[in-house]
């Protein structure tokens, strides 16, 4: 749902654009600006989430973190839409942390 609002601002189109779903933008303008908020998220397929987001178990979300930002990156902040437990956070910051 956070892609697909982000993704029905016209500023988001190039970033939608480099993960191959920029022809999205207009339908999820249109969705958003008719207030059908709850269909947004079904219009954006699993390909464009997995290119902008990292999902998964704490391990393998410091997998994917290392695996894509690994040299390019000098911090990182975790968006999340329901707070887990600091516990979970913790062991995501350890393993991204650790070399």
């Amino acid at each position: 749902m956070q892609i697909a609002f982000y993704g029905s601002t016209p500023a988001y189109r190039p970033i939608l654009d480099r993960h191959g779903g920029g022809e999205l933008q207009p339908e999820l303008r249109t969705l958003s600006t008719q207030g059908r908020w709850a269909e947004m998220a079904a219009v954006v397929p699993d390909e464009v989430v997995d290119g902008l987001a990292v999902l998964g178990t704490p391990a393998e979300v410091a997998a994917t973190l290392r695996a894509r930002y690994a040299g390019r990156w000098t911090r990182v902040g975790l968006g999340l839409t329901v707070p887990p437990p600091p516990e979970v956070v913790a062991d995501v910051v350890s393993r991204t942390t650790s070399a």
